[in-house]
């Protein structure tokens, strides 16, 4: 649980981009730089000098910080879970190739209601009790997720897997999940259509009275009903769901899945419903880029009585150039603060920014692509709600490096920040898009300043 929120407002003055003190007790130990630099090269190696041209400086701390390790965050409990390289991804016979035949990843928007099961449609509404009006003047978010926000996930994608065919996948009239199926099962059941004549899937339904929402579904069943309707040209579908789900019984909840290997992914959206941060404990002032205040981390990191002076990360200066993540925390603090009273625009956006960056990391798991534990990356792995606020929408340079491989993008990384830059421009009123796109900013500054020193 992260520490409350004070009345006062952070300014995260100073920033940490090493693990936090909570790392080393943990027995998680960053990979080094050469070998990071390494594992982003397609070779295993690092380039010579004579290979090529003048030797380029890695990837700055500053820029790609090393994962925070929090306690009770995934690599505090798996700290030893192995590192993937570019290599190794490269070489996996599990990795999923685009080919011309098969190049599409389609979304799917999340099922509707169909006669005989509106009541379905109300176990999307969290149970808030007293955290009702959580926050003075806020929009109350039990509305539920909108056609509009599927649309805007589509463009993320499109910017995110730049070179990629992204479009919505067509249900005819849509899909609605429907009570009577074609036998009766013992558990209860919703049933879903597929592209196959008078064809239906089972997704089992459990009801949960103390939880978040009255009743989830079963992601495994919702996952093989993906597959079953995967279309030929796919590269991938990626399916959406209001509802809560659960994975098997001792399950208390779980936001998605990707099954990389069959190309699928379903991902919720119920959990990152802004109305739900005070009773999950999500931390709004410190969500990434601010999750890499120094204060924060001390105070997650460090019990009072035990807590150490941590060193301080002083910017580096280039010129009149400031790092990536100091432009993108400074960016975050210009715009009104998110615990007190947030515009519609801005916690609907925080809404949206949260499920765009886990379908992107769902997404890469179709691609072959395994938990980062390099950087702070959107591949990373999370072990809670919690910590998926932490962690940044971009791509280390490892990971990168795969994905520009995939998509066939491997002399397109510029148009690819750009058309991200781009996205974000449109959501000038969301914490993480205005931050993730000054990241980019400084990000492109980066490397048009490596592209000088190369000539």
């Amino acid at each position: 649980m992260p520490p409350r929120t004070k009345s006062k407002v952070c300014t995260h003055q100073n920033l940490i981009f090493t693990p936090s003190p909570h790392a080393h007790e943990a027995g998680y130990k960053q990979p080094t730089l050469a070998q990071r630099e390494a594992a982003a090269n397609p070779q295993g190696s690092l380039l010579l000098p004579s290979e090529s041209g003048r030797q380029t400086p890695g990837p700055k701390e500053s820029t790609f910080p090393a994962p925070l390790v929090l306690p009770d965050d995934e690599l505090s409990r798996d700290p030893k879970y192995p590192a993937q390289s570019t290599r190794d991804w490269l070489m996996g016979g599990y990795r999923n190739t685009v080919t011309k035949k098969r190049k599409t990843i389609y979304v799917l928007p999340p099922p509707g209601c169909g006669v005989g099961s509106e009541s379905v449609k109300g176990w999307t509404v969290p149970r808030l009790g007293k955290h009702g009006k959580h926050v003075k003047g806020e929009k109350d978010q039990r509305e539920g997720w909108t056609e509009r926000a599927t649309e805007d996930v589509l463009g993320y994608l499109r910017a995110f897997y730049w070179g990629m065919e992204v479009k919505m996948l067509d249900v005819g009239e849509g899909l609605k999940f429907m009570r009577d199926g074609p036998k009766k099962e013992e558990s209860p059941t919703l049933w879903l259509s597929t592209n196959k004549p008078d064809d239906l899937i089972g997704i089992r339904t459990r009801a949960t009275p103390q939880g978040a929402f009255s009743h989830q579904l079963n992601l495994i069943d919702l996952l093989e009903f993906a597959i079953e309707i995967l279309p030929q040209d796919a590269f991938a579908l990626l399916m959406l769901v209001e509802h809560d789900m659960f994975e098997d019984q001792e399950d208390e909840f779980v936001c998605g899945r990707a099954y990389g290997g069959s190309r699928v992914a379903v991902i919720t959206t119920a959990r990152y419903n802004p109305a739900l941060d005070v009773i999950q404990g999500v931390e709004r002032a410190h969500a990434w880029p601010a999750s890499h205040c120094q204060e924060y981390i001390q105070r997650c990191a460090q019990p009072r009585k035990k807590r150490q002076k941590m060193a301080t990360v002083e910017e580096e200066q280039q010129g009149e150039r400031v790092s990536p993540m100091r432009t993108a925390v400074t960016a975050h603090t210009s715009l009104p603060p998110l615990n007190l009273s947030p515009s519609s625009a801005a916690v609907s956006g925080l809404w949206l920014g949260r499920v765009c960056r886990t379908v992107s990391h769902e997404l890469g798991h179709c691609f072959g692509i395994d938990h980062c534990v390099s950087y702070a990356c959107c591949m990373q792995g999370s072990a809670s709600i919690i910590e998926d606020a932490r962690q940044p929408p971009y791509l280390c340079p490892v990971d990168l490096a795969k994905v520009l491989r995939a998509t066939g993008a491997d002399e397109k990384i510029m148009e690819r920040y750009r058309a991200l830059d781009e996205f974000c421009k449109r959501f000038s009123e969301v914490h993480l898009f205005e931050a993730f796109g000054k990241w980019i900013e400084g990000r492109l500054v980066e490397l048009d300043a490596s592209e000088v020193d190369r000539s």
